[in-house]
């Protein structure tokens, strides 16, 4: 079992690397078997095919930033958190640009299911005052990742240059707090 489970791993490691560099359309299963050190056959037991098996790298990958690292009653830390992230996996970002791109090949379900829960706590988190309410929860989400991903490599408005002196990324992670921090108090902290 643990030897089943050693060679998925390996497999789900190739696949991201590969998927992240070609994109579902033109990643290659020998290619993702070569570099997981095994059998093609095994990638169709365990992942039936070559969406599936994308689907999975990504719905992995997406679960830590979605689960791992979010709290609604802190969304300037969780917008921190985002950044650090994003700009330490770059691979993911570009596995989410393939995706964007071809995502008529994939529907990922489980990630509206996230998406939806994680609306419902900012909801309750703006019942109980913690959060604004001049904006909606998934207003704020929106908000959140394109601003926290921003300075990914991938995103077309990206750190090609520096138009503002920003030389630190923990310089940039302070500014995305302070924005969110911001448009979460609501109409009251953007007049201030």
């Amino acid at each position: 079992m643990k030897n089943a489970e050693a060679t998925k791993e390996r497999i789900l490691e190739a696949a991201m690397e590969e998927f992240s560099s070609y994109g579902i359309a033109g990643a290659r299963v020998d290619r993702i078997a070569k570099n997981a050190g095994c059998n093609k056959n095994m990638i169709y037991i365990y992942f039936e095919n070559k969406e599936t098996l994308f689907t999975t790298v990504l719905q992995n990958n997406l679960t830590r930033v979605y689960e791992e690292i979010f709290t609604p009653d802190d969304l300037p830390g969780y917008a921190a958190r985002v950044f650090d992230f994003a700009i330490s996996h770059p691979d993911l970002f570009r596995l989410m640009a393939w995706y964007g791109l071809e995502q008529k090949v994939v529907n990922l379900t489980e990630r509206a299911s996230v998406q939806q829960k994680k609306i419902k706590q900012l909801l309750n988190a703006q019942s109980a005052g913690l959060v604004g309410t001049t904006f909606t929860p998934g207003f704020l989400l929106t908000a959140i990742m394109a601003l926290a991903t921003a300075w990914t490599p991938t995103n077309p408005f990206g750190p090609s240059y520096d138009p503002d002196g920003v030389k630190k990324p923990s310089e940039t992670r302070d500014a995305i707090a302070k924005v969110i921090s911001l448009i979460t108090k609501g109409e009251e902290g953007i007049s201030n």
